[in-house]
C-alpha cells in the first residue's frame, strides 16, 4: 500500500502551493510569515472568506530581525481582512489545510538560507487526531475550525472541552505601526549577507595589539614659553631649544624588550591582510594569542614595578639638569614672566621660579607608570569587509597553508545570490 510520506520538505514555495489548494479552511501558526505563504493565505481569504483563515505569529521586532518573517507579509494578511493574532514566544510551526496538516520547523533566515529546491526534511505530516488536537488548543478561531471539521458529536464534545494553551492577542494598528516604524528606521540585516559574514567570522577576527605609555625613554618635554622668553628679543628665543628629552637614555627604563616581545607575538600569531584591511587572527589560534599576551602583561607588570623608584629618581635628575641649564640664561636675560612675579631675585629665587614653571609640564612618575598599557581589541569581520576588493585574495595569501575551498563554498551557499565573479 502506498501512503503519503511522513517527513517532507516544506519551504515557502511548497507551503504556498499547499495553502492555495484549500477548499474549506487554513490554519497557520509559526513565529512569522514570509511573503509567498502570506500571498497564498490572502488568496484563500479572498476566495473562501477571511473568517476561514486563521493566522497566529509572534509579532515582535526581534523575531522579524531574526528572519522568521517580515512586516510586509503581515500587512498583506491584514489588508486581506485576516485577523492576525500575536502569540509571544511561539517558535513551533503548524499548518492545517482542510483535513491535512504538518508540523514544521520554521527557518530563521538570519541563520539559514531557505533554498526553494532544498531536500531538507523539516516537516512531519500530522494525523487527523493530531490535527484536531492542535487546532483545539491553538486559538478560539482554530478551535472553531476543528469543531466544524469534526464528524461526530462526541468529537465535537471532546474538542470543546480542550483548553486553549497558546495565549494570543490581536495585532492592533498601534502595535503594527510602532514595529513597522522601528524596522523602517533601522531595517533588518540583509540575511544572505549576514550568513556570508558568519562563514568567515567563524574562521578569523580582526585584532589590534598596542603597547602604549611604555616608551618613556622616547618622551620629550615641551619647555614652558615663560622660560623660553628670555627678554633678549625674538632672535635669541628662536635659537634656544623648545623641547628636550625627558630622560637620558637608560636601559633600565627602556621598553625595547617589551616592544620586541609584542612584535614577535604580532608576527607569529596574527597576519596582515594588507594596509587596507589590518591584521587578523585565526579563531583557532586565539587561545594561544591570549596566552602569549597574558605572559607579556606579566612582563609589563614586572617592568612597572621595577621602574617605580628608578623613574622617580631619573625624573628628579632631569628636572634638576633643566633648571641648571636655564638658570644662567634666565639670570642674564630675565624673562618678563619672572620679573613680573618677583620684586627682586637672586640665583636661588630664580632657580625656584624655573622649577615651579617646570612643574606645570613635568610628568608624575606614578602617573607615567600607570599609563603603561597593553591593549588588545578584537573586531568581527563585517560584510563591508568581505565586499572590499581583494579582501578574500589577501586572506588566501596570508594563510597559504589553509585550504579555503570549503570556506568559499560555504560562503557561496550562505548567500541567496551567487557572486558574479570569483572571490577567492
Amino acid at each position: 500500500m502506498i501512503t503519503a510520506s511522513l517527513f517532507v520538505s516544506l519551504d515557502s514555495k511548497s507551503l504556498a502551493d499547499k495553502i492555495r489548494s484549500a477548499q474549506q479552511s487554513v490554519c497557520y501558526a509559526a513565529p512569522g510569515v514570509h511573503l509567498l505563504p502570506a500571498n497564498a493565505l490572502a488568496d484563500v481569504a479572498t476566495r473562501l472568506g477571511p473568517e476561514f483563515v486563521t493566522v497566529c505569529i509572534d509579532f515582535e521586532e526581534s523575531v522579524i530581525r531574526m528572519g522568521f518573517g517580515d512586516v510586509e507579509s503581515v500587512s498583506r494578511l491584514r489588508k486581506a481582512g485576516i485577523k492576525v493574532v500575536s502569540s509571544k514566544g511561539l517558535r513551533a510551526g503548524i499548518v492545517v489545510i482542510d483535513d491535512f496538516g504538518f508540523s514544521f520547523t520554521p527557518i530563521a533566515l538570519y541563520l539559514e538560507s531557505e533554498n526553494q529546491t532544498s531536500t531538507c526534511l523539516n516537516a512531519m505530516r500530522l494525523s487527523q487526531h493530531q490535527i484536531r488536537e492542535a487546532l483545539s488548543r491553538l486559538s478560539p478561531a482554530a478551535k472553531a475550525i476543528a469543531v466544524a471539521q469534526a464528524i461526530t458529536e462526541e468529537e465535537k464534545r471532546v474538542i470543546n472541552q480542550q483548553v486553549i494553551e497558546v495565549e494570543s492577542l490581536p495585532i492592533v494598528d498601534e502595535v503594527f505601526d510602532e514595529i513597522a516604524k522601528k524596522l523602517s528606521d533601522v531595517p533588518p540585516a540583509q540575511f544572505d549577507l549576514a550568513r556570508q559574514v558568519r562563514v568567515f567570522s567563524a574562521y578569523m577576527q580582526y585584532v589590534e595589539l598596542t603597547l602604549t605609555g611604555a616608551a618613556i625613554q622616547k618622551h620629550r618635554l615641551a619647555i614652558p614659553k615663560s622660560i623660553q622668553s628670555l627678554g633678549s628679543g625674538k632672535e635669541l628665543e628662536g635659537r634656544l631649544k623648545t623641547t628636550i628629552d625627558l630622560l637620558e637614555r637608560n636601559e633600565k627604563l627602556s621598553s625595547k624588550n617589551l616592544e620586541n616581545s609584542l612584535n614577535e607575538i604580532r608576527k607569529d600569531l596574527t597576519r596582515s591582510l594588507g594596509k587596507n584591511h589590518g591584521r587578523v587572527v585565526l579563531r583557532a589560534a586565539r587561545p594561544r594569542l591570549q596566552k602569549r599576551l597574558s605572559e607579556l602583561q606579566k612582563e609589563l607588570n614586572k617592568h612597572q614595578e621595577q621602574m617605580k623608584d628608578e623613574l622617580e629618581k631619573r625624573l628628579n635628575e632631569s628636572r634638576k639638569q633643566i633648571v641648571e641649564y636655564y638658570l644662567p640664561r634666565v639670570l642674564k636675560n630675565p624673562p618678563d614672566a619672572m620679573t613680573g612675579q618677583l620684586l627682586k631675585f637672586d640665583e636661588s629665587q630664580a632657580a625656584n621660579w624655573i622649577d615651579q614653571e617646570l612643574g606645570s609640564v613635568f610628568p608624575n612618575a606614578k602617573k607615567l607608570i600607570s599609563n603603561m598599557r597593553l591593549g588588545v581589541r578584537y573586531k568581527d569581520v563585517t560584510f563591508e569587509t568581505l565586499d572590499e576588493l581583494g579582501f578574500l585574495d589577501e586572506v588566501k595569501k596570508a594563510f597559504p597553508h589553509i585550504n579555503w575551498d570549503k570556506a568559499y563554498q560555504d560562503f557561496k551557499a550562505a548567500g541567496e545570490i551567487k557572486p558574479t565573479k570569483p572571490l577567492l
